[in-house]
């Protein structure tokens, strides 16, 4: 990820002024180092129906991709590329995150904020796969989960604060939810590759 800089020099646009002070309040939890590692992103990590099925046109793509570059970049730099006013780019960039196509997030380093274990959960259901993975998206240790075709019905990534917390987890809870027939972890060694701006087509 890069580097950013404390949250005291960071340029508060409109779009996220909200959850620069929400990063503010909790600045002080958090050492130099370990701050330095947020991003801001606008990601989409969603490809269920309803969301890919919605059309937006060639300007609202621009300004994704603009998002996706730097989530931080004010409407007004925005505008200056897409070639709309100030007020028009603020409509469109809550559409797209009202619609769910798009999110204006921080991406943090887990290992830096004391989630020291990171994994990617396969399960196998029997029974309806959609009330069982609504049960596994409650967690909060679930960043993400998807529904897949092939040797698992459903897969999920957890980030615990470390194998204790993630023996617990699947002992205590996953294995508890009704219709899980069985799992298998697989347990992060090294991220390779994270990105966010793969573009629009």
């Amino acid at each position: 990820m890069i580097p950013q800089k404390a949250p005291s020099k960071i340029a508060k646009s409109e779009a996220n002024t909200e959850l620069f002070a929400q990063l503010c309040r909790c600045y002080a939890d958090f050492d130099t180092d370990s701050f330095a590692k947020f991003s801001f992103v606008c990601q989409n990590r969603s490809v269920s129906s309803n969301r890919a099925n919605q059309p937006i046109d060639a300007i609202s793509k621009q300004i994704v991709e603009q998002l996706q570059l730097d989530g931080r970049k004010s409407y007004a730099e925005i505008a200056k590329v897409v070639g709309l006013s100030e007020a028009a780019v603020r409509q469109r960039v809550q559409k797209l995150t009202e619609s769910g196509i798009a999110q204006i997030v921080a991406v943090t380093d887990p290992l830096s904020l004391g989630f020291n274990r990171l994994a990617m959960i396969g399960v196998r259901v029997s029974g309806d796969i959609r009330k069982v993975a609504d049960e596994l998206a409650e967690m909060p240790e679930v960043s993400y989960l998807i529904m897949t075709a092939g040797s698992f019905d459903l897969m999920f990534e957890v980030v615990c604060e470390d194998d204790e917390a993630l023996i617990e987890m699947l002992n205590s809870r996953i294995r508890a939810v009704s219709g899980v027939i069985s799992t298998e972890t697989f347990m992060y060694l090294n991220i390779q590759k994270q990105k966010y701006d793969w573009g629009t087509r």
